[in-house]
């Protein structure tokens, strides 16, 4: 270390801080990184890798980017895993002599992004924090960029597998970018895999002192103020207090500053919001579509048409967590209703929501002190268009929107004070200047002044003194090395005040300088730095007072992603000709004419066809559906699921007439592919899914089992089928709502066997071979699974076809033994063969004399034939 530089020597301080991140180390107007550094970045970015004199002998490995473009090459960085620190310059190097200090001022993980521009504006960004102790699982889970903050304990499980299902349950309903866990939870395996596979997170395991109880109260005491656990709703919560305080450590460590814009913590409870596991949130395919990860032809790109970022993100919470309260269910429809009969309501507010930008990130990049000239009249374009919401929404009667209207503050003081001081147009970043509207400071004018009048003020000091020496030729230049002077010719020498301080000697003259010059020199040449500087002061002082104005400011972004979600469903609902559910607890799923909304908004050649549900705790509690593939159960099944999740999110559903009882949470079982990389096939995937539905599901839950058994022998299958369904019939076992499709036809005599049970299948017309799906539930089991009429429909080689009936008429007449035959070259008929009986079956009929026979003994001769066969 003797031998490296200074500066080297200041790296490697900051580098010896953060030994796990990429050090970002600010050398003027650039973030260098050397030796490994450097390499790494080079080779992740595809940047030119220099070297730079350190002390020794060899050049250091040095790889730089612009400091003002940072955030970009910080986003790919992060994509890829790495974490960066940022060591600034702290000090103003043109006022300091020698080395200037710098200090790592942050450090930036995938889960502690401020800037817009690294974020998606739609989605949360968030950080989790996960123990495991003797009092069960602790987890937290925080948005730095909004200030969101959420904390719930699990009780204890006796059963690991049950354990990681519900923790990959509850963290996939955050989807955090990162995540923080001690050693209890490492020890569960399976959960590294799902949190690296599924959600591409980076993970961080703490040090255990950084999981210490007693040291976790007192750093969440202080976060909130002073206030007790016990006020904070978490006395009795040792492990959610445990996983807080160990975030809000690791925050500290990472932010440095800013903390305070975490104020509020939401206790998670299970019986506020229904429970939509990872499972049912991606078959229903309400965030993304299953097979290519996209936001087209999910129900949230049918529902979502927010104006808002704050409203993008709200959305997508409300849709993830329907709500289980009748009243506040009806409050988010009485809402909805007003809107969607008031057009011109809706589109006045739908026109003072459009322009509204990010409150909540731009206030948290304002609290940490990161925000700049632009962030702020974004903030005051968005604060302007307040006062304008609140005189739409005072024509407003449905309860929910006179609240929100109550809590939209128009901070009109806040917007002024923006747009009296910011310019319009203000620059990236306060070194470039003219960032503070001129008026503003009366001391910032007279210093710009003497930046732009510079030199008609020397000009004027030379009129002026002209005048007062009587020197004609008298005139003031300027060089480097003495600044502003006075220039008088030997002949004019007598002439010379006594005030005048001679500088320097010429062959033909004299220059001198005046106290009053070099004052004017300090002020024109130090105009520019003071004027950035007092722009500073100015701007600084500015974005205080208006984070001091933080909980104001929060409040109103709340409410305003609040409504913005409210009137995208009213426009929605209108467009889609939706209707109003009625939510009750009846336990009751009715819908006439009901749709699946996102694939009737999909393009299509056909019209949707709508179906009927009707399903109760009694009478229809389960319903078998039968039926061939490709025919629509799965849509008719998943369509009931999703009408319920729209119903309890507050918003109108597509169907005629809705009544829907409260479901407390829905499981699916629709489908599953090989997950080889685990090492467990289709049917043991399938049996796992279910296995975690019959443990979990409540008498209050609608369960959707899709061809469950499938993937064993046709025996096998049947029988667990049979099984699973006799069991979520049963009060006692499970008792709940129950759409249960299958292939195995023999399940429909299940109606005549336990009450509660009814059979449904889809309508099918056939003509010979063709056959046409007419996609309308009718009561009944289906007569045929027109397995091979699908396979001609979905193009299978008429080849194949044919085959396919020679086999399926082997089986019928065999009773399922299957000839070893295969394909022949040849497509002629086939001479049918007769055995023994068939012989004697023809001798018996050579010998009737069907002329001769009374209808009595035609009778009884066709029984004796038919008793020879069967023999």
């Amino acid at each position: 270390m003797a031998d490296f530089s200074p500066m080297m020597k200041q790296y490697f301080e900051a580098k010896k801080e953060n030994p796990d991140s990429i050090l970002f180390f600010r050398l003027g107007d650039f973030y260098e990184m050397f030796f490994n550094d450097a390499k790494t970045v080079s080779r992740e970015l595809d940047l030119t890798l220099t070297g730079r004199d350190c002390g020794q002998g060899e050049r250091a490995p040095m790889c730089g980017i612009p400091f003002h473009s940072a955030e970009g090459y910080i986003t790919k960085l992060l994509a890829k895993g790495y974490r960066v620190t940022i060591c600034d310059q702290v000090e103003d190097p043109k006022t300091v002599k020698g080395l200037v200090k710098r200090e790592v001022v942050r450090v930036i993980t995938p889960g502690t992004v401020l800037e817009g521009s690294m974020l998606d504006e739609s989605r949360n960004n968030y950080i989790c924090s996960v123990c495991r102790g003797e009092e069960g699982v602790g987890l937290c889970f925080a948005d730095v960029s909004t200030g969101e903050l959420h904390a719930e304990q699990l009780e204890p499980m006796e059963d690991v597998r049950e354990l990681i299902r519900e923790l990959e349950n509850r963290i996939s309903r955050f989807s955090p970018k990162e995540l923080l866990t001690d050693e209890g939870i490492g020890e569960l395996s399976e959960l590294g895999a799902f949190f690296r596979d599924k959600l591409q997170a980076a993970v961080q395991r703490l040090d255990k002192e950084e999981y210490n109880l007693s040291r976790a109260g007192e750093t969440v005491s202080k976060q909130f103020g002073g206030r007790s656990l016990e006020d904070l709703g978490l006395s009795g919560r040792p492990m959610a207090v445990t996983a807080l305080g160990a975030l809000l450590v690791y925050l500290g460590r990472t932010q440095i500053t800013g903390l305070e814009r975490l104020r509020e913590i939401e206790l998670e409870s299970d019986s506020a919001y229904m429970t939509l596991d990872l499972n049912t949130v991606r078959n229903l395919e309400l965030i993304e579509t299953m097979r290519n990860k996209e936001r087209r032809g999910s129900l949230l790109w049918v529902l979502d048409r927010t104006k808002t970022p704050m409203g993008k993100r709200l959305i997508r919470a409300w849709l993830e967590r329907p709500l289980m309260s009748p009243a506040k269910i009806t409050l988010r429809l009485n809402a909805v209703e007003e809107l969607a009969g008031d057009r011109q309501l809706l589109d006045e507010l739908t026109e003072q929501l459009t322009g509204i930008h990010d409150l909540e990130r731009i206030m948290t990049r304002i609290v940490y002190g990161s925000a700049n000239g632009r962030d702020l009249r974004a903030l005051c374009a968005a604060l302007q268009k307040l006062p304008g919401l609140k005189r739409v929404l005072d024509r407003c009667q449905a309860t929910m929107l006179c609240g929100l209207n109550g809590q939209i503050d128009d901070l009109e003081d806040i917007s002024g004070l923006i747009d009296e001081a910011i310019d319009e147009n203000p620059p990236f970043t306060i070194r470039e200047g003219k960032l503070i509207k001129k008026g503003f400071s009366v001391e910032l004018d007279e210093i710009r002044s003497d930046m732009t009048g510079g030199q008609s003020l020397i000009a004027s000091v030379e009129m002026r003194e002209r005048e007062r020496t009587g020197i004609p030729k008298l005139k003031v230049g300027f060089n480097k090395v003495f600044g502003y002077y006075i220039e008088v010719t030997n002949s004019y020498k007598d002439l010379v005040p006594e005030d005048y301080i001679r500088k320097q000697t010429l062959t033909g003259g004299e220059r001198y300088i005046t106290p009053e010059l070099k004052e004017l020199e300090n002020r024109v040449l130090g105009a520019h730095d003071r004027s950035i500087e007092m722009e500073s002061r100015i701007f600084d002082g500015i974005r205080r007072q208006v984070a001091s104005e933080l909980d104001r400011v929060q409040q109103s972004a709340r409410a305003v992603a609040a409504l913005d979600v409210l009137a995208s469903f009213a426009m929605v609902s209108v467009k889609n000709d939706y209707t109003r559910p009625v939510v009750n607890l009846s336990g009751k799923i009715y819908l006439k004419d009901c749709r699946h909304p996102v694939v009737e908004a999909l393009p299509q050649d056909t019209p949707f066809v709508p179906n009927d549900v009707d399903m109760d705790m009694n009478d229809t509690r389960v319903a078998v559906i039968t039926g061939p593939n490709m025919a629509g159960k799965s849509t008719y099944m998943r369509q009931t699921a999703i009408i319920s999740i729209m119903a309890q999110i507050g918003c109108f559903v597509p169907a005629a007439v809705a009544e829907l009882g409260i479901v407390d949470s829905i499981y699916t079982r629709v489908g599953a592919s090989d997950d080889l990389s685990a090492g467990q096939s289709t049917f043991m995937i399938e049996m796992s899914e279910v296995a975690d539905i019959l443990r979990n599901a409540t008498q209050g839950s609608l369960i959707i089992f899709d061809e469950i058994g499938r993937g064993t022998s046709t025996f096998d299958g049947m029988s667990i089928a049979r099984a699973v369904l006799e069991f979520v019939h049963d009060p006692k076992l499970v008792g709940a709502k129950t759409l249960f499709a299958t292939h195995y036809h023999e399940l429909t005599e299940m109606e005549s066997l336990l009450p509660g049970v009814k059979n449904f299948n889809i309508a099918v017309k056939k003509r010979g071979d063709d056959i046409t799906f007419l996609r309308r539930i009718v009561r009944g089991g289906a007569d045929d699974s027109f397995g091979i009429e699908v396979a001609k429909l979905a193009g299978v080689p008429d080849k194949v076809i044919r085959r396919a009936k020679q086999v399926l008429g082997e089986l019928e007449n065999s009773g399922g033994e299957m000839s070893p035959r295969a394909f022949r070259d040849n497509e002629e008929p086939v001479q049918l063969t007769m055995d023994n009986t068939g012989s004697q079956v023809l001798q018996r009929l050579r010998e009737l004399d069907v002329n001769a026979m009374t209808p009595m003994q035609c009778m009884n001769a066709l029984f004796e034939l038919n008793s020879m066969l069967k023999d």
